[in-house]
This record gives C-alpha cells, structure tokens and sequence, in this order.
C-alpha cells in the first residue's frame, strides 16, 4: 500500500507528528528494542513540550537524555521495568518505577488504569492490504496502542514482519512518520564463564528432552541457552526472544514439535537482541508474537506441559524469598515475567521453575545466598512460588519443604566460604537446631563425576550420586521404609529409632574419600526418593569397610550390585587395595552379592553368626 495515496492527510515529517503531542499529555513509548528512536529523539528536542509523563516497559533511548537537568523539568519517567541503561538514573531518584506483573500492565491501560493520551509506537511498512507489523515489540505495545487518544506510529522498513497480535492497520493510526534507521540491539555483556558454565550444567541435567521453555529476562538465563545443544525437540513459551536463542533454532534443537499447546510455534510477545535475529524472525512463520496479557497468563501457560520455567534473582534467603528487581533500596531491574511464569509453570502438567544466580557478588566478597533478603530489597517471588535454586555449587529443590530443609539445601549451594556463618545465622533465627552441622567447604562439583544412571529390566530409572547435607530427611524416610529383616540385616539389630543426631553424622562423616556414601534414587511423582544407599569407610589406609542396603521393592533387580561397582571405582580412585564386610551369616543374598563381584573373596566365620568376608579390589 502506498500510504501517501490511501491516507496523504496522515504522513508527517518527524517534528510536525510530536507536535500533535500537547503539554500535560500522557505518553506510551514502544517496548525495548522495538522502541521509535526517532520519535523519541524529536519528542525530547521538541523544545515546546513541558510536563509530559512517559510510561514505557524498558527504556533505551531516552538513556541519552534523562541525566540532563532540562530533562527532568520537562518529563517524569514511569518504567514497568529499569533496564541497564537506566540503572544509574533508577539509582539517583530520576525515575519513578511502578512494580507490575507483566500479564496484567496491558490491563492498566486497557481499563484507563493507567489513562494514555498518546502512543509513539513503531512498525514495518505497510503490505498491500494496508496491514503493518508491531514486529519485535507487542508485549505492552500492543495495549499501549489500543489504549491511546492518538497513535503516531514510525514505519521503519527495518522492523521484522511478525505473525499473531502483531498486525495492525494503518487506519488504526492517527499520524504516520517514515524513518529509516537501524533498530536497537540488546547485546548480552560477558560474564564470568566457569560460572556459567557449572550453573548451565546443573540446568541441563534438570531439563528433558520435549520440554517448553520459558527463559527470562537477564544476561545469565540467556548465557545458559547455548548449553542446551544436546537436547532434544525442545519448544518455547516465553516473554522475550534473544540471540541465546538463535543457535538452537539454527540447529533444530528447538522445533516446538512436543509442545501440546501451540505446537510448531515459537509462542513470545518480545525480541531483543541483534540483526541476525531480527533477520531469521522476519516473515518467519515459526514466531507467533501474543501481548504479554496473553503470553505471560499463568493460565494460558499452565497449558504447556513440561514448562520449564528459568529465570534469575539478585539474591534468595534461606526461607526462599526472592529478590529480582532491587539491590536494597536501590531499584535494579523489575518484576517482569518471573511471577507469571513461576506460577504458570507450577501449573504446567509436569512443569516446574528454576532460578539461576552466581553463589556471589563483588567480586565474591558478598553472598547471594543470604539469611534475610537486604533491607529495602522487595520480595518478587514468595517462599511459597519458589521450586528450584541454582548456583554454581549445585541444585537446591525447595518446593514442599520447610524451613528447616530449605537451609540445609541453599547452605549447600551457596559459597564454601559462607556456609558455616549462614549456617549460624540460620541457627539465631530459630530456622534450625542449634546442633546442625554446617556443609562442608569443599568444593564439591568434583562429585559430579560419580553420577550415573541404571534403567531395570522394567525400564524404571534410577539415579545414583553422592550424598549430600540435603539428604538427611530424605535419607530419615527411606530407613523407616524399610521392612523389620532388611534393618536387622543391615544394623544387627532391630533398629526401631533412626534419630536426626544418627543421620546428620551419618553425612558429616562423609568426606567424599576416605568415607563415601552413594545413594539411588527413583523418580515418584516430581521428585525423587531413596530407595538404596550404599558406603565405605576407611578401616586403615588401605582398607575400607563397605556395607549397603536396598529397598524391599528393588531388592534382587541388580541394584546392589551397581551400587558395589560404583563403591569399588571411586575406592580405587582414591588408593585402597580392599574392601572388607561384615554380614549375617543368614543374609545369603548379601553374602552372593559379594562373591559374585569378587570371586577371590575370603569369608571367615565369627562369633554371634556373622562372617567376615575380604575383597581385594583387583
């Protein structure tokens, strides 16, 4: 369509169109990299506009201007969302940031919540039926629009032609300006990589292949994406696209072919990144872009089963409230899609969510992980929303569990150096018992290696690793699972009491050497429970004594045998020459369990019905 023959009245060179804009006026800004730069740079030279209030989500351009002193007598600043570029200003009081969900702003301005006089929006050209593009930006743009008295739009011939909630017509817009000119491009800063590459672990052991992914705003969520290379068949339902994104679409590793809503369809209201990406989305019918109102509402998502839901905090305390958008008083960033989506994946058949953050900051000299969230610091996400922590140091699963789990699983994963004193804060807050052993300050990501997976005969999985601080519930419930005979032949007693004293030295005990401890795990439900545990400890210095105990339900399936053969690897690893055990004399299936492993074994009878038997470690 040719607008200066369908609509010639509407066309305006860029100082007539913000010249529509009237003093006291209320002005809706373009989301993001989507924004009118052009607009937006006129608007502000526009000399005769006084006492204008601008509402935009995330806001780049006018980062140029917000620190000169006539800047702040002419506008005042309303952001759903402070992005880089405006952090120091957020931090010096020249912007007022109003904390909303993202599925509900649409509804500010489409219920005159929020009133709207005008809208500076930008978009492609229009194609021959007089239909453009919002492109790169519906997210709140599209309610923006909606919502306004007047709508000047900016067609941009750069601006991606998108699918879904993005076209519009031209007879919905008051002014028209053409302007050519590049779009803005989010270009992720460098983080510390070993960081991110032993968080990316973690969250590629908690991702499967067929799921929904929703990643979130930040730099580290999207510095995780590459390291999901090896997965399969994964979709995508989330708020923002970025260059994360771009080698796992290249490579099909992405294909939306498993998702059951939507499928074959890259579901997101938002894309930041570079012209690669805006390129590989333009006329791309695999992107559908949705408003936030639609995309990021729990119950639309909660439609997506196995939704993965991975986003980031500032910091997490030892109850598991979550902090995203303030350093203290200082506001850093926003609540943004977090909430929306940790609730929607809570819903998602099979969904859950994790948040990633470094074990530090400054320079490692302060904990993320902390025992009170910092004075002034807002809670985004409660203690009761929150599933899954990750840090470089490992998983923390807190969904269901108290307080008292809850910090021995994030004292676990947060620095070495801090766990003792977050342990002893923990302690002066009444969270757990004055006798709690603090983890240890190894840094254990060195066990990962003795991770491993057995699928019986019935294709059940089990999952075996070493034991953790974190286990001791667990490890309570498995031992009072076990029927009367199993705990006689394991204690040579009958064990009636397994107390908490028993079990946390049980795991203090464990040095990852000397003394190991590995147990296997089955999948019920969305967790995992023990159903077998399995150790050594060291006798004498090339000695250890091994002993191990399997549920009734998998007893004779093989997994003590599996058990013996990780014990005998990591004990060989770590110098001994033999393993000696001590069982009933009428515990027979024990007893085959060793000679079948060690044919060479000697078995010497003691008093009281027990053997000894002598396993050399060939």
């Amino acid at each position: 369509m040719n607008i200066h023959e369908y609509c010639p009245e509407k066309v305006l060179p860029l100082q007539k169109a913000v010249q529509k804009i009237q003093n006291g006026n209320r002005v809706f800004v373009g989301t993001g990299c989507g924004e009118p730069q052009a607009l937006i740079k006129a608007m502000v030279e526009e000399q005769t506009l006084q006492d204008i209030v601008i509402y935009q989500m995330l806001s780049s351009t006018l980062a140029n201007y917000v620190h000169e002193k006539a800047f702040s007598r002419r506008f005042s600043l309303k952001l759903f969302f402070i992005s880089q570029a405006m952090r120091q200003a957020a931090f010096e009081g020249k912007i007022d940031y109003i904390p909303a969900y993202l599925s509900q702003i649409p509804g500010l301005f489409l219920s005159k919540r929020i009133g709207l006089d005008v809208a500076l929006i930008q978009v492609s050209p229009p194609d021959r039926f007089g239909f453009c593009s919002l492109g790169i930006s519906v997210d709140i743009t599209l309610a923006g629009m909606q919502s306004a008295k007047t709508v000047i739009a900016q067609i941009n011939p750069t601006m991606p032609k998108t699918s879904g909630d993005s076209l519009v017509h031209v007879d919905d817009f008051d002014y028209l300006v053409e302007h050519d000119e590049s779009l803005v491009e989010f270009l992720p800063s460098s983080k510390n990589q070993e960081i991110v590459e032993r968080i990316a672990y973690h969250v590629n052991k908690l991702v499967d292949d067929g799921a929904t992914l929703q990643i979130g705003f930040g730099h580290l969520p999207n510095a995780i994406l590459p390291y999901l290379h090896d997965k399969k068949d994964l979709g995508i339902h989330t708020q923002v696209i970025t260059d994360g994104f771009l080698p796992l679409f290249k490579k099909k590793v992405i294909n939306n072919k498993k998702k059951n809503y939507l499928p074959n369809r890259v579901v997101a209201s938002l894309c930041m990144g570079s012209c690669d990406l805006y390129r590989y989305l333009d006329n791309n019918p695999m992107f559908y872009f949705r408003s936030s109102q639609f995309v990021n509402d729990p119950n639309v998502i909660a439609k997506n089963d196995n939704l993965i839901s991975i986003s980031s905090a500032l910091e997490v305390d030892l109850t598991g409230q979550i902090c995203t958008d303030s350093k203290g008083h200082l506001f850093y960033s926003g609540i943004g899609d977090q909430v929306d989506f940790i609730r929607g994946s809570s819903m998602s058949n099979q969904g859950f969510s994790i948040i990633v953050l470094p074990s530090t900051a400054q320079n490692g000299e302060v904990s993320r992980i902390v025992p009170h969230l910092s004075p002034g610091a807002g809670v985004a996400t409660t203690r009761g929303d929150v599933d899954i922590v990750v840090t470089e140091y490992g998983v923390a699963e807190l969904h269901g569990k108290g307080i008292y789990q809850r910090v021995v699983e994030l004292a676990q994963i947060a620095h070495p150096k801090f766990r003792a004193e977050i342990i002893e804060q923990a302690k002066k807050h009444r969270y757990i018992f004055t006798d709690q052993l603090p983890p240890s300050k190894q840094d254990l990501m060195f066990l990962e290696k003795y991770n491993s997976h057995l699928e019986l005969e019935d294709g059940k999985h089990f999952f075996f690793r070493p034991l953790l601080p974190a286990d001791e519930f667990e490890s309570r419930n498995f031992f009072y699972s076990l029927q009367e005979t199993t705990v006689y032949y394991r204690f040579f007693n009958k064990r009636k009491v397994f107390s908490r004293e028993m079990l946390q030295e049980q795991w203090a005990n464990v040095d990852y050497r000397k003394n190991m401890t590995i147990i296997g795990l089955t999948q019920v439900g969305k967790h995992k429970e023990i159903a077998a545990i399995g150790s050594y400890a060291q006798v004498d210095t090339d000695t250890a004594e091994v002993a191990f105990v399997v549920k009734e339900t998998y007893q004779g399936l093989g997994i003590g045998s599996y058990l013996l053969k990780i014990l005998d690897k990591i004990a060989k690893e770590n110098k001994y020459k033999r393993f000696t055990a001590t069982v009933l004399s009428e515990n027979q299936t024990m007893i085959h369990v060793f000679k079948k492993h060690y044919p060479q074994a000697k078995l010497a009878r003691s008093g009281g019905g027990e053997v000894e038997i002598m396993m050399e470690l060939e």
